[in-house]
């Protein structure tokens, strides 16, 4: 049994650290009971597919679980944290939710127990047709990039980084996270960056 955090655009992949800002209060009792339990949160997605009910997303099926790595608090009440993604999970079943508004679920690890090992070297992506549609999705969006800093990063580090920082929506995020493994992962990646480089954004003709 775990707590889970439905957050929009929240993707955590595993071997990845995803830093959180949390304020609302059913959240830090997330934390809190986070902190007593094994500092586990699964961080899920909210399946736009479905309608919110009494302000309450219907998360995917398919999560990642995170171990909180880093935490403060702030004079205001916050909590600063760092979830560190260990594996992915298939929710089985939610549980009601306690006092304070935590969510939580029974979750399934066995599809994913490879999300364990290493990641594997970089030759997995294709790293020019990676940087060459880096290059033009970042063109379309108007946005500045070190790649000196982008050429000299492992690949498949590049690729973790990039599905999770993305302004790419959920069920795009969703579909990253569950890629049956790296290079499929980076496979869909690049299609993505491909498609929203030649989006209605970037392709829009002047009026």
């Amino acid at each position: 049994m775990i707590p889970i955090f439905p957050l929009q655009g929240g993707l955590l992949l595993p071997g990845a650290r995803l830093p959180l800002n949390i304020f609302e209060p059913r959240f830090l009792a997330m934390v809190e009971e986070a902190l007593g339990q094994g500092r586990l949160i699964g961080m899920v997605l909210p399946d736009p597919a479905y309608p919110r009910v009494e302000g309450r997303s219907t998360p995917y099926r398919t999560g990642c679980l995170g171990r909180i790595a880093s935490f403060a608090e702030t004079e205001d009440g916050r909590y600063l944290i760092t979830l560190r993604g260990l594996n992915r999970f298939d929710l089985l079943e939610e549980l009601p939710e306690t006092p304070r508004g935590v969510r939580r679920v029974k979750a399934d690890y066995a599809p994913y127990h490879a999300d364990l090992e290493d990641a594997p070297a970089g030759e997995v992506v294709d790293r020019e047709a990676l940087l060459a549609a880096l290059r033009s999705y970042f063109r379309a969006l108007n946005i500045e990039a070190d790649w000196e800093a982008i050429r000299n990063t492992d690949a498949a580090k590049l690729v973790t980084s990039l599905c999770m920082m993305c302004p790419f929506g959920d069920a795009e995020k969703q579909a990253l996270l569950t890629a049956p493994d790296h290079a499929a992962r980076a496979g869909l990646l690049i299609s993505l960056l491909r498609i929203e480089s030649a989006g209605p954004v970037a392709g829009k003709a002047p009026s």
